[in-house]
C-alpha cells in the first residue's frame, strides 16, 4: 500500500509498504477521507519531531473496516467510521474524572510517533484505540469528507459547550481560517451574533460565506473600538482567539465586557509562547480567561449529528479535495491560505 512519510520540513515521501494485518483485538481501516489540519501544518514545517525520522501524519479520518481481528465484535468488514486521535490511558487521575481530553498518558493518531496515521491507502487501528480512543459508526447518508470534518468540529463544539454559546451572545471570531470558519458556524448555530477579526482580504470573503453579522480588518480599523460600537459600548460576550497570534489574545482581553470570557483556541509557537495580558481587566471586570484543548469523546457523535443534521455547512468548508498521491500539494495548498479545508481522498 502507498504512504505518505514526513522526512524532513516541508519533505513529504510517498513509500510503497507493507499492508498492515490486523491484531486479534483490532482493525484494518480503508482511508477514505482525511483532512489536513493546522497542527499537522506546524509539524510539516518543522519535520519530525527530534530523533524521529519519520511521521505518518492524518489524524481527521474516515474510512471503512476492511479487516477485524478474531476478537473484535464491535465491528465487521464494510463499516463505515469517522476517527479522532485521541487516546487515553483511562487510569490517570484526569482520566478517573472523566476529563479524558487531559489524559497525562495521551497518545494521538497520526500526531505521535508510532501510531501511524491516515495519510496511507490503510489504517492500522490497534485494542489500545478501540477501546480507549475515539471511534463512531458514520450517519448514514453521510459522506467520508464530512466524517473526517468531524474532528475538527468536536474541538469547536467543545469550546461552545464550554462557554455556554447561547442566543443572547455576542462572540467575536478573531481568525478566520478553517477553525475560525467552524467557530462562526458554530457560535451562529446555537444563536449567536458572531462578529469576525481577520487581516486577509481573502479569508474575509470565505468568512462572509458563513453569515457573520460584521467583519473586522484590523489592518484598518481598531478591533477593540469597533467591537464596542457593534455591542453597544460594552464588548463582546465570548471572544475566540481562533489563530496563533500572540497579540489577538492581548486584544481580545480588550475586547471582551465585563464577567466575558476569552478563549484561547489556537495554541501559540512553541518556540514563543507568551502573551501580555491585562490582569487588572482580567481582576476587576470578572473576565474569565479559558484554554480550549481537544474535547470529550461524546462531543465527536455530537459532530457527527450536527453534520449529518446539516447544521453545519461542511460543503462550504471543504474547499479541496485531492488524491494521496498529491498529498504534498495538500500540505501546500493548505499552507497557502487560498482555501480552508483540504481533504486527502486516497
Amino acid at each position: 500500500m502507498k504512504s505518505a512519510f514526513l522526512v524532513g520540513p516541508q519533505t513529504i515521501e510517498l513509500r510503497t509498504v507493507p499492508d498492515p494485518v490486523a491484531p486479534d483485538d483490532g482493525l484494518i481501516l480503508k482511508t477514505e477521507a482525511c483532512g489536513v489540519c493546522g497542527s499537522d501544518l506546524r509539524r510539516w514545517r518543522e519535520g519530525p519531531p527530534a530523533g524521529v525520522d519519520h511521521l505518518v501524519q492524518g489524524h481527521e479520518l474516515a474510512g471503512t473496516v476492511l479487516e477485524v481481528g478474531k476478537n473484535v465484535t464491535r465491528y465487521r468488514p464494510g463499516d463505515r467510521l469517522a476517527i479522532a486521535p485521541d487516546i487515553h490511558c483511562g487510569h490517570c487521575y484526569y482520566c478517573r474524572r472523566g476529563k479524558f481530553n487531559l489524559c497525562d498518558n495521551l497518545r494521538l493518531l497520526g500526531i505521535t510517533p508510532g501510531y501511524n496515521g491516515g495519510f496511507a491507502e490503510n489504517v492500522l487501528l490497534s485494542g489500545e484505540l478501540l477501546a480507549n480512543g475515539i471511534v463512531n459508526k458514520m450517519p448514514a447518508g453521510m459522506s467520508f469528507a464530512e466524517g473526517a470534518l468531524a474532528e475538527t468540529l468536536s474541538s469547536v463544539l467543545s469550546a461552545h459547550n464550554a462557554a455556554g454559546t447561547s442566543p443572547e451572545h455576542s462572540v467575536l471570531v478573531m481568525g478566520a481560517g478553517p477553525i475560525g470558519c467552524l467557530h462562526i458556524a458554530v457560535a451562529k448555530a446555537r444563536g449567536a451574533a458572531v462578529f469576525v477579526s481577520e487581516p486577509s482580504a481573502t479569508r474575509r470573503e470565505v468568512a462572509q460565506r458563513f453569515g457573520p453579522a460584521a467583519l473586522i480588518d484590523p489592518f484598518n480599523e481598531d478591533v477593540v473600538t469597533a467591537t464596542r460600537e457593534l455591542t453597544g459600548g460594552l464588548g463582546a460576550h465570548i471572544v475566540v482567539c481562533a489563530n496563533p497570534i500572540a497579540a489577538t489574545q492581548t486584544q481580545a482581553v480588550e475586547a471582551v465586557r465585563k464577567a466575558g470570557r476569552v478563549v484561547l483556541f489556537g495554541g501559540l509557537p512553541q518556540a514563543n509562547p507568551m502573551a501580555s495580558l491585562d490582569s487588572n481587566k482580567i481582576h476587576y471586570g470578572e473576565v474569565e480567561v479559558v484554554g480550549a484543548f481537544s474535547y470529550h469523546p461524546t462531543t465527536h457523535e455530537m459532530a457527527l449529528d450536527m453534520l449529518s443534521r446539516k447544521l453545519i455547512p461542511a460543503e462550504k468548508l471543504i474547499t479541496h479535495t485531492m488524491s494521496l498521491d498529491e498529498v504534498a500539494a495538500a500540505f501546500e495548498t493548505a499552507a497557502s491560505g487560498d482555501g480552508l479545508k483540504v481533504i486527502v481522498q486516497p
